[in-house]
């Protein structure tokens, strides 16, 4: 089995080999470059293409949710985990919105860090369990706003088929063969998606969708 690629970010230089020695001593892993900034980290992100990122929030030059927002508009199926100090709910809620797949506290064992980063590469989302119950407040708040919310006859059939893999994970290439598209359809349904959905990227297409109960999480549906 071929080894798991990460990218690190991070601006403290011995968090991030504290990072690279849990990596290299657990094995199934391989620390692919170290960012010391926001912008180095796109750069890396872009040149490398690791299967998954993790980076802290406050970063110089470009911290990381922004640096999250482009990485993902232009590698969408990128899988990023925040690890940060940071626990403030508008912390959370912004990485969320801006595409990473996991959010975890520095203060984590890094039995958790790797369990997280294994999760993530299989396609799952991770949240501190502490930060859990304010996402599923959000979710509820926003759930009031409802009747603002596009229907689901706002999508064709076509775009739901490829909203419900989205959800589960699946990148546009899996995407493609499942429904026998090239991979240039698959976008252009997504930037469909994305602007019926009042959305910028997948992760919120595909929490717009669980949250509506258009998508499970289940393979066999």
């Amino acid at each position: 089995m071929s080894s798991i690629r990460v990218l690190l970010a991070d601006d403290h230089r011995l968090f991030r080999q504290g990072l690279r020695q849990i990596c290299e001593l657990k094995g199934g892993f391989e620390v692919v470059a170290e960012a010391e900034n926001g912008r180095q980290a796109v750069e890396l992100a872009l040149h490398h293409r690791p299967d998954v990122i993790l980076m802290d929030i406050q970063m110089p030059l470009l911290d990381g949710v922004q640096a999250a927002r482009q990485i993902m508009a232009q590698t969408p199926s990128a899988r990023i985990i925040i690890l940060t100090m940071y626990w403030q709910d508008n912390y959370v809620f912004e990485a969320v919105k801006a595409g990473a797949r996991g959010y975890l506290l520095k203060d984590a064992d890094w039995q958790d860090v790797v369990a997280a980063i294994q999760a993530v590469h299989r396609g799952d989302a991770i949240i501190n369990p502490n930060l859990a119950m304010r996402i599923l407040d959000e979710f509820r708040r926003l759930s009031e706003s409802e009747s603002t919310e596009p229907q689901l006859d706002a999508l064709s059939p076509a775009e739901m088929d490829v909203l419900r893999l989205v959800a589960r994970g699946e990148d546009n290439k899996t995407i493609a063969d499942r429904l026998g598209l090239t991979d240039r359809t698959v976008a252009n349904r997504l930037s469909e998606i994305y602007q019926k959905l009042h959305v910028t990227n997948r992760t919120q297409a595909a929490l717009v969708a669980l949250r509506r109960g258009w998508a499970t999480l289940d393979q066999g549906e």
